[in-house]
């Protein structure tokens, strides 16, 4: 019964794929493309409940999501606050490379050091360095925790630095080993999650270091990461296998990506993305072969939005596409440069090759409100990615301002006059040099959104409703069964508020011009 019940349910699908497929040759037929505006997913006969949905995805061939949101590699969208707090609600975020390859590698370190099972190369410190210099690098690095290995000329453990330690010490000229706990509870490199949980509640240990036969450092266990991933505390996480979270990095081409890449991977990257604005182009391609022969990490490629340039990327070994050319509200690249696909056509006709080839893909821009995020899915996409709608979150790195009694957060485009002028990365990503600059973005602010927390929560109960009215109860249903129509200018008006002097906003809903 139940094989036959699968067999039923796949011929439904594979006849409502070819409906897919029929309306948008249609539409390219006649020479037509078309974006989130210019469509509407139809309802359909559905069993599902929208908080029952199964929201789990795919941003690359190997690394997955709890949710299918992903934040933008821009310089007022990611940092490491940004990627730490989208990763516990599930998604990730792409650090972006307007830092240095030493800074942009220390970011990523945040974020992997944030949340740790098992932490496999803690980080350690002679017992003849200071407590001063210790102190100083843990303030440089930005680390939140207090926790540090103490070895000897041998690299072989002698004791903790804890926060007790470094509270009681009133002479930071003193030597590490003049200051640390000697009295050391350890592991052997074996021992797992729960047993490591279970001997620091006996002992009253708030870390466990791991030694080897030797007595070196061989990995460490901290007590409140430990238990907040054997609670269920941290069950909507996206981490790793080692109970990290998950984050990713842009890189730029040649000698900058392997710069970087090589940072990258020193301090766990979950995946890179060479992130620049044409990614069909001879520079990534071979800057994508040598990283997929080096490394064994992930590697998305973006931005492209022609099927030919999908089939090329897939042939040369990409694990994830990013797609979008010019959707973005601060991007003017089709004004400037007269390029570009709306959004929607180029995900379906870019999605339809890389499917050939198991390659997920990512809708890069142009969402403008969570109904936008079914829709982009429902073309093709196995994840979105997001600026402005996380630009303005408590968590993004723009500054606070204040217009007309309105508190705002600065927005930006990589491609913007101010973010080229300063920076070589994203001179790089539009392929410019230093001088007779050509932006293709825009500088402004969006209103403050508050916590990232509570804009997340309305994006994805967008998602999950738009899900429920399809009768999708995951995301390769959505991606299966979701047929469009095709709407009028009269059909977008209608489908906003209308004749009404709004007088409560709505916190998923704002007016836009």
């Amino acid at each position: 019964m139940t094989q036959l019940k699968s067999l039923l349910t796949k011929s439904i699908k594979q006849k409502l794929t070819v409906k897919q497929d029929s309306f948008f040759k249609k539409i390219s037929d006649q020479g037509i493309a078309l974006t989130y505006d210019d469509v509407r997913l139809t309802t359909g006969y559905s069993a599902v409940l929208p908080d029952s949905i199964n929201i789990e995805s795919k941003f690359s061939k190997n690394v997955g999501l709890k949710i299918p949101i992903a934040s933008a590699a821009m310089d007022t969208v990611t940092e490491a606050e940004m990627a730490i707090e989208i990763a516990k609600l599930g998604g990730i975020g792409v650090i972006h490379k307007n830092f240095s390859p030493q800074e942009q590698a220390a970011q990523v370190a945040k974020v992997k050091y944030h949340l740790n099972g098992l932490i496999e190369k803690p980080i350690c410190f002679d017992e003849n360095v200071s407590i001063g210099e210790i102190l100083a690098y843990r303030k440089e690095k930005e680390f939140s925790f207090h926790s540090f290995l103490i070895t000897d000329k041998n690299y072989r453990l002698v004791g903790i630095l804890t926060k007790n330690d470094f509270d009681f010490c009133e002479d930071f000229s003193l030597k590490a080993k003049q200051v640390m706990t000697k009295s050391v509870i350890t592991g052997n490199p074996s021992i797992g999650l729960r047993e490591a949980y279970r001997v620091m509640k006996e002992s009253k240990k708030k870390a466990i270091p791991l030694v080897d036969k030797d007595g070196k450092v061989a990995g460490l266990y901290t007590f409140s990461d430990v238990k907040r991933i054997l609670s269920g505390d941290s069950k909507s996480f996206n981490v790793d296998k080692n109970g990290r979270l998950r984050v990713a990095a842009a890189v730029g081409v040649y000698d900058d990506a392997f710069e970087r890449v090589e940072s990258l991977v020193a301090e766990k990257i979950d995946l890179v993305i060479i992130d620049t604005a044409h990614g069909d182009s001879k520079g990534v391609m071979e800057t994508l072969k040598v990283l997929k022969k080096r490394y064994e990490v992930d590697v998305v490629v973006g931005n492209i939005s022609e099927p030919e340039s999908a089939e090329r990327l897939c042939r040369a070994g990409a694990d994830g596409l990013k797609i979008g050319q010019g959707p973005g509200s601060i991007c003017t690249t089709r004004i400037i440069a007269g390029i570009g696909k709306p959004q929607v056509s180029a995900i379906y006709e870019c999605a339809k090759v890389a499917s050939k080839f198991g390659v997920p893909v990512c809708a890069d821009g142009g969402l403008k409100y969570s109904g936008d995020i079914p829709i982009a899915i429902g073309a093709g996409a196995h994840s979105v990615m997001m600026g402005n709608m996380l630009a303005g979150t408590k968590e993004s790195p723009g500054e606070f301002r204040f217009h007309q009694g309105v508190q705002y957060k600065v927005y930006r485009g990589m491609g913007s006059l101010g973010a080229m002028e300063r920076y070589k990365g994203s001179r790089e990503r539009y392929n410019q040099g230093k001088n007779d600059l050509v932006p293709e973005g825009m500088e402004g602010m969006v209103p403050y959104k508050g916590p990232l927390k509570e804009v997340i929560c309305q994006y994805i109960g967008g998602l999950r409703r738009g899900m429920g009215y399809v009768g999708a109860e995951n995301i390769e249903d959505l991606r299966a069964i979701a047929q469009f129509v095709r709407i009028t200018e009269a059909g977008k008006a209608e489908s906003h508020p209308h004749d009404i002097v709004i007088t409560r906003e709505a916190p998923n809903y704002r007016e836009r011009v």
